[in-house]
């Protein structure tokens, strides 16, 4: 018999009920398909995370053959807990909720299916998940609004400590000759949740101990929080000199990206300072 036949006669159960929980989590999926794909949408990043999920499993492969499937009672447990919890958010519309719910079955059905090793094995993917799932929009309102005050307040200091006399109403920035008002896509919530999911993976490929792992991660929060400040600086240097023409269009996209590129090279600088001092220790 072909190898492919004999794998789906042997794992028909675990395919028949993946195929179904699909089939049964299409609104959270397209929901958030959507939330990824919407105009300004914070969450562009989200189709990648299942994708990279999916790699960090399959080079798990060799050390996953390894493990013998023990079922854990556990599994059907935690299984029908999720279920519960996934269609009590979907009867009450919080697509949120019920896309962590989907973690919780996912979770069940390796317990029940392979055991504790095998969910052990692959739980950082597992998690890594919870970066594709948007937030509810009245957090990201509430969110937005604190981080580009935040962020004014930042630009501001910085703009201050340039030698420009900079002052700031609220999430406005008053230069001599000219203004730049701090909106909501521009305070720094996107390249926050884009960071942390890319310190998470910094955190997890190094081998470090658990407590730098996690000052790795959280460090990503700072460096997205400084980044964005720098472009803010930038724009209101822009307008102050040139004019506030000019901080619209290109300049104000491209700044956009450099974001990115600074925060994710103070990232891997935090990551150098973390590797150098264990080789040093």
């Amino acid at each position: 018999m072909p190898q492919s036949n004999t794998f789906v006669k042997t794992h028909q159960q675990e395919i028949v009920v993946a195929i179904l929980l699909f089939l049964a989590s299409l609104p959270t999926i397209f929901w958030m398909w959507d939330r990824w794909f919407t105009v300004d949408s914070y969450y562009a990043h989200g189709i990648l995370i299942p994708i990279v999920s999916m790699f960090l499993v399959w080079k798990k492969r060799e050390a996953l053959k390894k493990i013998a499937p023990a079922p854990s009672p556990w599994g059907l447990r935690l299984f029908v807990l999720g279920i519960m919890f996934y269609w009590a958010s979907a009867l009450l519309h919080v697509y949120f909720t019920s896309g962590f719910s989907m973690l919780i079955v996912t979770a069940g059905l390796v317990l029940h299916f392979y055991g504790e090793k095998t969910l052990k094995e692959i739980r950082f993917p597992l998690f890594f998940l919870v970066f594709m799932i948007p937030l509810p929009l009245i957090v990201v309102a509430f969110i937005c609004f604190k981080l580009k005050i935040i962020a004014a307040q930042s630009a501001t200091l910085m703009l201050n400590l340039f030698g420009f006399h900079a002052v700031q109403e609220s999430s406005i920035i008053k230069l001599p000759h000219s203004y730049v008002l701090v909106e909501d896509s521009c305070g720094g919530l996107r390249s926050l949740i884009s960071l942390t999911a890319l310190g998470c993976i910094f955190a997890y490929r190094l081998k470090l101990r658990l407590s730098m792992k996690i000052l790795l991660f959280l460090s990503a929060i700072p460096i997205a929080t400084f980044s964005n400040a720098c472009r803010i600086v930038f724009l209101s240097l822009v307008g102050e000199i040139w004019g506030t023409d000019h901080t619209q269009g290109f300049l104000h996209d491209i700044s956009g990206y450099l974001v990115f590129v600074i925060a994710f090279l103070m990232l891997y600088g935090v990551k150098k300072l973390m590797t150098r001092k264990k080789i040093d220790d």
